[in-house]
């Protein structure tokens, strides 16, 4: 009986690191039971309605051939949605959306993997589970079978919506493995980032930098060269999706490179998981000196302290795209040639203005939008606080509850226009210098990106408003900043209904700079700005904490 005991032993011992991993699946997939799903709706959809798109807009072989023959010819243009393959309808369709669509699954998955993983554990609720019969890999594990899940009905959805539109099977479900393959690569190296950072902000924010970086290399590489046969493209996830070729001569063996880097950062992740306790990190804080300087005396200091880290990050992570669009600007205006679709295109997008003004407003209105998520999240930290337990010790002292609040308000509205400015000062400083006029060009591009800051404004004040009434839906926030994002990326190209359009403060301000500014728009929605807020702080005042 000994002997067999002491044989059976390691054989018990082993399954136990994954006790508890389906029971965490269930709960995972309940949590995100609408999140999910409309996720993974809207972008299928996105693709879909693009194919639409290009089919009425270039209906003929010629038209097609011409649009490919132009974006191919343009640097500009083969940064932003890299080079045309096929001048098929469904070779445009992977032209368009196999990047933004990379990029989409991308973020989802990097937010399902770190919203069950390191924000589980920051809460404190990882640590009550693991009371019960729960395995030491359990919780990643759920988490990454929840992101590989939504990757996978992803690609189900985007094959199956374009093989059923008529497109080649082969090619739609190339797409469809090209976008759901990115997710799942970010998926396992958000986990990674889950064990690296001691919380889940800096996880996400992590794994936002890495594809932020992949997003650069794909762009540097394909302004380079005509046929994505870049290093610098090669070495980025975002270049192997275009890579793979959809209804262009599919490369399957790309596919290779996917999984063998999902495979490597699932294998870093469960080494790292398994050598840290739980609530801990390979990246602790460094501790603090002895004594307090005065900078952090009150509410405002103690949240400089916070989210400094942040805004610098986002402020060097604008200069940096700021710099690449306005290296690139230069040669918009030989993008189109005679083809005048595409010119109603890129002008839908920028304003009926000359068309580098038209790039350049493109290019800050992009700016603006991907502003607002740092501006979100900046407001999305006092949640963070609230329910990690750090607020309570706060607010039992001299500080009242919109003192507190303030101080991480202030940091994102002024944070907001910083950032802005960054991006807008390398913009106009790029094409300036690119096109020999740094005086004369660097205001009126400046002034454009700023002219984003109300827009984003009414983001982060409609964020402020659900954080005081409904502080748990504080991830619609999300949604919303998504389908603005989506609406000012996707929606001119499919000729989106106004009404729609209208949705999205950004489509309410002026295509700057080249466009006639008036005063109203940017005083309606300071003013729906301020509202809002008003009635968040007042939510805020009132409910109880936690």
């Amino acid at each position: 009986m000994t002997t067999v005991a002491t044989f059976r032993l390691p054989r018990a011992t082993r399954p136990r690191h994954l006790a508890g991993t389906g029971a965490l699946l269930r709960l995972a997939l309940r949590r995100d039971r609408v999140l999910v799903p409309a996720w993974a709706l809207a972008l299928s959809a996105a693709v879909a309605a693009m194919g639409s798109s290009f089919e009425a807009l270039y209906d003929t072989a010629a038209k097609r051939t011409e649009l490919a023959g132009s974006m191919n010819a343009n640097g500009s243009m083969r940064a932003l949605y890299g080079p045309v393959f096929g001048d098929s309808i469904g070779g445009l369709i992977a032209w368009r959306m196999a990047g933004f669509g990379a990029v989409l699954a991308a973020v989802m998955s990097l937010l399902i993997v770190v919203r069950h993983t390191r924000e589980e554990e920051e809460t404190g609720r990882q640590e009550l589970l693991s009371a019960a019969v729960v395995g030491r890999r359990a919780p990643l594990t759920a988490a990454l079978l929840t992101a590989l899940l939504a990757n996978a009905g992803v690609t189900v959805l985007i094959a199956g919506g374009l093989t059923a539109s008529g497109q080649p099977a082969a090619g739609s479900f190339a797409l469809g493995l090209a976008i759901g393959g990115t997710g799942a690569l970010f998926a396992a190296l958000a986990a990674i980032a889950a064990q690296l950072t001691e919380s889940a902000r800096l996880a996400r924010g992590l794994t936002g930098a890495v594809l932020g970086l992949a997003f650069a290399l794909r762009a540097a590489g394909d302004a380079a060269t005509t046929g994505a046969g870049s290093p610098l493209t090669w070495a980025s996830p975002l270049g192997w999706s275009e890579n793979l070729r959809a209804y262009a001569g599919e490369r399957w063996w790309v596919l290779l490179l996917f999984a063998a880097g999902t495979a490597l950062a699932l294998a870093a992740g469960y080494v790292l998981t398994a050598r840290r306790d739980i609530g801990m990190s390979f990246l602790p804080a460094r501790p603090g000196p002895a004594a307090a300087p005065r900078s952090l005396n009150g509410p405002f200091g103690l949240a400089w302290r916070l989210q400094r880290g942040t805004l610098l990050g986002w402020s060097a992570g604008f200069l940096c795209a700021g710099g690449i669009f306005g290296g690139i600007a230069r040669g918009a205006a030989d993008l189109v040639g005679d083809n005048a679709q595409t010119r109603q295109i890129v002008e839908r997008m920028g304003g009926q203005q000359g068309l580098t003004d038209a790039f350049l407003a493109t290019m800050a209105g992009m700016l603006g939008m991907v502003a607002a998520l740092y501006a979100v999240g900046a407001v999305l930290r006092l949640r963070g606080e609230e329910t990690g337990g750090r607020a309570e010790p706060v607010l039992a002292g001299a500080v009242g509850r919109l003192r507190w609040a303030a101080g991480h308000l202030v940091i994102a509205y002024l944070g907001t226009a910083a950032v802005l400015a960054a991006g807008g000062l390398a913009l106009g400083t790029a094409y300036g210098v690119s096109v020999g006029d740094l005086g004369g060009r660097l205001g009126p591009v400046l002034v454009a990106t700023l002219a984003q800051v109300p827009a984003v404004w009414t983001l982060t004040s409609l964020a402020v408003l659900i954080l005081g009434l409904l502080p748990k839906a504080t991830g619609a926030v999300w949604a919303v900043v998504g389908g603005c994002l989506a609406l000012g990326w996707i929606g001119p190209s499919l000729k989106f209904p106004q009404w729609l359009m209208d949705l999205s403060p950004y489509s309410h301000l002026p295509k700057l700079p080249g466009a006639e500014a008036t005063a109203a728009p940017f005083v309606w929605l300071l003013a729906l700005s301020a509202v809002c807020a008003a009635a968040g702080l007042v939510g805020v005042r009132r409910r109880d904490l936690g």
